[in-house]
């Protein structure tokens, strides 16, 4: 290649670079509208319908007395008698779930509109970041992961994919926009301040076709977890807020406001073990493929590097989740405590590894 025709390409990967930063900043300013959007849903729209139920069952208690709930008459040998409806919000072993709202606008119109709107902002948001994503690759001229600024944008793309892609099969997930757009915005400031790295070539040993199979699962299932301990920390709120309204207790108004609006706490658990269930084979697989890769980069399938050492204890994590699960006296609440632990151990093995431990994997960039 001569020097003017070098001199050119160079000049068109760092237009790229440049068009990737204004393409990450800008999808940011849509997420942030995408985020304003959420909140007014949840401010003006209606609480979830078994906020409605529960609140119907306590609306005769008072803060001082703590008077019964109202009670209904049947006839019973022709005698009156009086029956307390029970405080049930949740479902149990054996028993028909409670009644579960959409969350987040609980089926009120004006909340679905706002809720359409914010949805309609994310989705730009994600194609305006995938666009970055794409002109970052371009500019590199290779798959855009060879550092932490680079993983951080593609991660957070992914989460939102996966967001969309769950409400695309009408899974009912909208109340999970919220929170998504708080941490992507979150992460992509991140990423954008911190993390930021000029376009470059890669280490030596990232240098195989590995990179594409191995790092695009470990994204891919980052996402996924991601979204599992969301719904996982949001059903250990609502499952304390269920209990006590079942106990006679009364929430403060901040927390009933947000908690009210969140789909049951039965359904919030379901749904995180599901998540997590269905992506730790994948992530059996991304260790795997990791291992063969190392043999093929540096001649040994496992060396006990931090990242891998970490890697395993996250899939530890995980399987013990599983396995809680299925265990007597272990579901609910306990093994919810577990996956957080698991996916606090991912976050580390992301962001502590990374930038503060040294190994072979020590790619931050930063």
């Amino acid at each position: 290649m001569t020097p003017a025709a070098t001199a050119l390409a160079s000049a068109a990967n760092e237009h790229l670079a440049h068009t990737s930063n204004t393409l990450i900043y800008s999808s940011m300013a849509v997420y942030g509208l995408a985020f304003f959007a959420y909140i007014a849903e949840w401010l003006f729209g209606s609480r979830s319908k078994v906020a409605r139920t529960a609140a119907a069952l306590t609306a005769a208690q008072a803060p001082a007395e703590k008077r019964a709930p109202a009670v209904s008459v049947r006839s019973a040998g022709g005698a009156a008698v009086l029956e307390r409806p029970e405080v049930v919000v949740r479902s149990a072993a054996g028993k028909r779930d409670v009644p579960d709202g959409p969350g987040a606008h609980g089926g009120d119109e004006q909340g679905d509109l706002y809720g359409r709107i914010a949805v309609s902002l994310t989705a730009l948001a994600f194609v305006v970041e995938l666009a970055g994503v794409v002109a970052r690759a371009a500019s590199v001229q290779r798959a855009p992961w060879g550092n932490m600024y680079e993983f951080n944008i593609t991660f957070s793309t992914v989460a939102v994919g996966v967001f969309l892609g769950l409400l695309a099969l009408r899974k009912n997930v909208r109340w999970l926009g919220l929170f998504l757009t708080t941490t992507v915005l979150l992460d992509l400031g991140l990423a954008v301040t911190v993390l930021y790295t000029a376009s470059d070539q890669l280490v030596p040993a990232l240098h195989s076709y590995w990179l594409y199979i191995h790092v695009s699962t470990a994204i891919f299932c980052g996402a996924v977890l991601y979204v599992g301990a969301v719904a996982t920390l949001l059903y250990l709120f609502k499952d304390s807020y269920e209990n006590k309204l079942a106990g006679g207790g009364r929430p403060g108004a901040f927390a009933t406001s947000v908690l009210e609006r969140l789909p049951a706490s039965a359904t919030l658990d379901k749904f995180a073990y599901r998540v997590n269930a269905a992506v730790f084979p994948l992530w059996t697989f991304t260790i795997i493929a990791g291992a063969i890769w190392a043999e093929s980069a540096w001649g040994r399938y496992w060396g006990w590097d931090p990242k891998e050492t970490w890697a395993f204890i996250t899939w530890v994590g995980y399987a013990c989740y599983l396995h809680a699960r299925s265990t007597a006296g272990w579901k609910g609440r306990k093994a919810a405590y577990i996956a957080l632990i698991a996916f606090a151990c991912f976050l580390f093995n992301y962001y502590g590894v990374n930038i503060f431990v040294s190994g072979k994997h020590s790619y931050a960039g930063v």
